[in-house]
């Protein structure tokens, strides 16, 4: 395994939901706060999409283009900056909630996670939407308690999902029949510490703090890839939950990784600078930037929408 290398230096504000497009040979994301899907070629080369609401999460469609999850709603676009259709409106007040974390099963279906901003109660919820084979796209709802929803993944047999609400510091596992869409056997999968009451980044009296769970990815063995957002560091946690590895990342705070390269060897890491001190910045001036990481076991593809 080899360091961190800078793939892209342009800082994001938020940087989060990234794809390795594997006919394109480029890597997508997104950057929430500055409400735009930005793209790069292989030798870092980068496109940017302004959008009208911040993304949330994106993946590509079979047929092409991209399906989004925006503030209020899941929208299709079917080329790089193309008109956004509506192709579902989230049931919640979008004055208070968003979309965030999600993507496609491996049957084409897309799965938005939502963020609810007071993060007094937990108001968020997992939802899927299925437009496949022309199909009017039908929003069912799948998953709930949860404040800030994360971590969607899938095992590469597709019999169990992974979903982490990031405020409750939960990674949470169902079993998953992928043909009727339907979860069962929740269970906790990871409970990772809470924050230290009075924790601030710098502090030296500060007791430690490992972070708390964001984006993840899974690789072809089933190890599930959390980044740990404050944490500066990727746990790979094998199915059974154990701790295979700690991965150091260049700024405090990872947002999520994804597997791509010819060989979907190469970790893509995005991370964030939003909100973050003055102080913190300074010392780390990459923050917002996508990391890249040889690895040795590869990931798994990215599952494109079907409509």
């Amino acid at each position: 395994m080899t360091s961190w290398q800078t793939f892209v230096d342009q800082p994001c504000e938020l940087g989060e939901s990234p794809f390795w497009h594997p006919v394109e040979q480029r890597l997508y994301w997104i950057d929430i706060a500055r409400r735009s899907v930005l793209r790069a070629d292989a030798g870092g080369a980068v496109e940017r999409w302004e959008l009208p609401q911040e993304p949330g999460c994106i993946a590509p469609a079979a047929s092409g283009g991209l399906v989004l999850g925006l503030r209020d709603g899941i929208y299709r676009a079917r080329q790089w900056g193309g008109e956004l259709q509506c192709l579902a409106r989230l049931p919640h007040d979008s004055a208070t909630a968003r979309s965030n974390d999600g993507k496609c099963d491996a049957l084409g279906r897309f799965w938005v996670g939502t963020l609810y901003e007071p993060r007094d109660q937990a108001a968020a919820a997992l939802y899927a939407l299925d437009a496949r084979g022309g199909r009017a796209p039908a929003l069912t709802r799948m998953a709930g308690e949860a404040t800030v929803a994360n971590g969607l993944a899938w095992s590469p047999d597709a019999r169990i999902l992974y979903w982490a609400d990031t405020s409750s510091h939960r990674i949470r596992a169902w079993d998953w029949d992928a043909e009727a869409n339907q979860l069962s056997n929740p269970r906790v999968f990871q409970q990772m510490p809470p924050k230290p009451p009075g924790w601030a980044w710098g502090d030296p009296a500060a007791a430690p703090y490992g972070g708390r769970p964001d984006g993840a990815a899974v690789d072809a063995q089933g190890n599930y890839w959390s980044a740990q957002y404050e944490g500066r560091r990727l746990l790979k946690l094998s199915p059974a939950g154990e701790l295979l590895a700690e991965l150091p990342t260049p700024v405090q705070c990872p947002t999520m990784a994804c597997f791509g390269g010819a060989d979907l060897r190469t970790l893509y890491l995005t991370t964030a600078r939003h909100g973050r001190s003055a102080r913190e910045l300074a010392e780390q001036p990459q923050a917002g930037c996508v990391f890249a990481l040889r690895v040795d076991q590869p990931g798994l593809p990215v599952n494109f929408f079907q409509d």
